[in-house]
């Protein structure tokens, strides 16, 4: 378990990060899907927000806008749900934003009391063909923290035994308790 990346073909890489979550597979995907929770499972170098108004209706065609900052310049980002396969698995695609491809897909496995989170993202940095340079000087680096980032935090919010996170909202968390949000 952990994060992996590999290169696939000349200009793309693919990630994988694997672990096991200690809750029910109904109540991990439920947290998923509910889309400004990735403002917790991002780290806040990037000033990552949602700016598509709540409530988002989670499904196949839903497009989701967001705003954050990669190495200091402010940007855009929109995502649109490619499948929603509740409480299996569901894909989003970068439509606009920081890299040339994302196509990510989450994947939910029930081990019973547990639950095995796989992210599958394929990714084109932007410099056509300086994307390998691109790639080995920070995004590379950049997505294996994000996404450590996330693993951590996941793992505070479903496997310590004293979490902080109120069981109050209808996904099981307080709507208010930011893990590492400024």
């Amino acid at each position: 378990m952990g994060v992996t990346i590999q290169r696939v073909g000349r200009t793309a890489w693919r990630l994988i990060a694997e672990q096991t979550l200690n809750a029910p597979r109904d109540r991990v995907f439920a947290f998923f899907s509910d889309a400004y929770n990735l403002e917790r499972l991002t780290p806040s170098f990037l000033r990552f927000r949602v700016l598509t108004p709540r409530p988002i209706e989670m499904r196949s065609g839903a497009v989701i806008d967001y705003r954050l900052r990669v190495r200091g310049v402010p940007m855009r980002w929109r995502t649109v749900i490619e499948d929603w396969n509740p409480p299996h698995s569901f894909i989003d695609t970068q439509q606009r934003g920081p890299y040339r491809l994302w196509h990510h897909t989450h994947t939910f496995e029930d081990l019973g009391e547990s639950t095995r989170c796989v992210d599958t993202v394929r990714y084109q940095p932007p410099g056509g063909p300086l994307a390998e340079l691109v790639n080995a000087i920070g995004v590379q680096r950049d997505v294996v923290r994000i996404f450590e980032f996330r693993m951590r935090t996941l793992e505070s919010l479903f496997n310590e035994k004293q979490s902080e996170i109120a069981r109050t909202s209808e996904t099981g968390f307080a709507q208010d308790a930011r893990v590492g949000v400024d």
